[in-house]
């Protein structure tokens, strides 16, 4: 009996093993319905794009059809025009990680779609777009697609992570690994407090080989191997390069103003020399008598072409530097006020000759006194 019951214990085993080879050998059924319906937006829609805001573009559609409940992938496929979606300029996947039938855009990713599909800056042009499902390597085209009227804004659609100034009329020469590189104050926006003198210019993101090249054209950025052309004597300036717009602004620096408040007065002139840096070498420093106590206070006066500009502390009112953070320093717009955001002078510079020296530099706009 045992060993009947061994047996049969030994052939059921063998039917089971059999059976589970016969499932795993099963193939799996690839076959699906693609998107018959795209729902929104609404064909030949009209987008202005407006990639500095928070605004998006919900792209939605009928879930495609398939018999045995398998899992289904989706990605939104934009193309030029007239084009067919054999090599899509942009595809996009799905909200849920390309699972649910719908996905929303911002119109900044919108603007590098467009990009991508021929639609240039400052322009109205026309894209496709349609829904590419699958279900393990087998990909089908929705059997519809509709159209996007997309009007671009002026600038980019991506802006360069860092920027550099290069050329002969620049500080560092035409050797590339030497360019000057320049401030960004915010996402797509560079500043830069250089020099330039005759020669020409270009603008790069990279300091070596195989960057991007961009120029300015009648105030305006576009991307091109152009250079600009600089005459006369040489100049210090302030250049702000704004990609989100496409547009430059340039003012000439003449020198900057060390400001005693207590005089309501300049006592010193910092000049540039270079590598973004203004320095008056030797400046005669006595503080204010006050019948509480002697006044400390200073900040500074950019002149520029256009009249006179305050750059000072953050805080509108300081203590004393010693012990400070290196921010105690930082330099940023201000009033003209005649004691808001001042810094003090330390003690020691009583009655002392100071050298003062103010860096418009990328890591910061800052300022040092070093007391002689």
């Amino acid at each position: 009996m045992k060993k009947i019951m061994k047996l049969a214990s030994v052939v059921l085993l063998a039917v089971i093993a059999a059976s589970s080879c016969k499932k795993e050998n099963h193939p799996l059924d690839l076959n699906f319905t693609p998107v018959g319906t795209l729902a929104t937006p609404n064909d030949n829609a009209d987008v202005k794009l407006d990639p500095t805001s928070a605004a998006t573009v919900l792209f939605k559609w009928d879930a495609a059809a398939d018999a045995d409940g398998g899992l289904i992938l989706y990605e939104v496929a934009f193309d030029k025009d007239g084009g067919d979606f054999s090599k899509p300029a942009f595809k996009v996947m799905s909200d849920g990680g390309g699972v649910k039938p719908q996905v929303t855009i911002t119109h900044k990713d919108l603007n590098k779609i467009a990009a991508a599909a021929g639609i240039a800056s400052s322009t109205v042009g026309k894209l496709k777009w349609t829904v590419i499902a699958s279900k393990g390597t087998n990909k089908k085209p929705a059997s519809v697609a509709r159209t996007l009227q997309m009007e671009r804004p002026a600038g980019f659609a991506e802006n360069p992570v860092d920027l550099y100034i290069t050329g002969s009329a620049t500080e560092g020469g035409t050797d590339l690994s030497k360019a000057v590189k320049l401030k960004k104050t915010e996402d797509g926006v560079f500043e830069i407090y250089t020099s330039l003198k005759a020669g020409d210019y270009i603008l790069t993101d990279k300091n070596s080989d195989g960057g991007k090249k961009y120029y300015v054209d009648n105030g305006i950025i576009k991307e091109g191997n152009t250079p600009v052309t600089v005459s006369g004597a040489e100049k210090v300036y302030r250049l702000n390069f704004d990609f989100t717009s496409a547009t430059t602004k340039s003012m000439q620096i003449n020198n900057i103003g060390l400001y005693m408040s207590a005089y309501n007065t300049e006592i010193g002139t910092l000049n540039y020399i270079g590598n973004g840096v203004f320095e008056a070498p030797n400046v005669a420093v006595e503080f204010y008598q006050f019948s509480w106590g002697r006044d400390e206070r200073y900040k500074f006066v950019m002149h520029t072409a256009a009249g006179n500009e305050y750059v000072g502390s953050t805080n509108a009112n300081n203590v004393a530097p010693a012990g400070q953070p290196a921010s105690y320093f930082y330099l940023v717009p201000v009033t003209g006020s005649q004691w808001d955001n001042t810094y003090k002078f330390d003690p020691s510079a009583d009655k002392k000759n100071v050298k003062v020296d103010v860096m418009f530099q990328p890591a910061a706009y800052t300022h040092k006194v070093t007391v002689l």
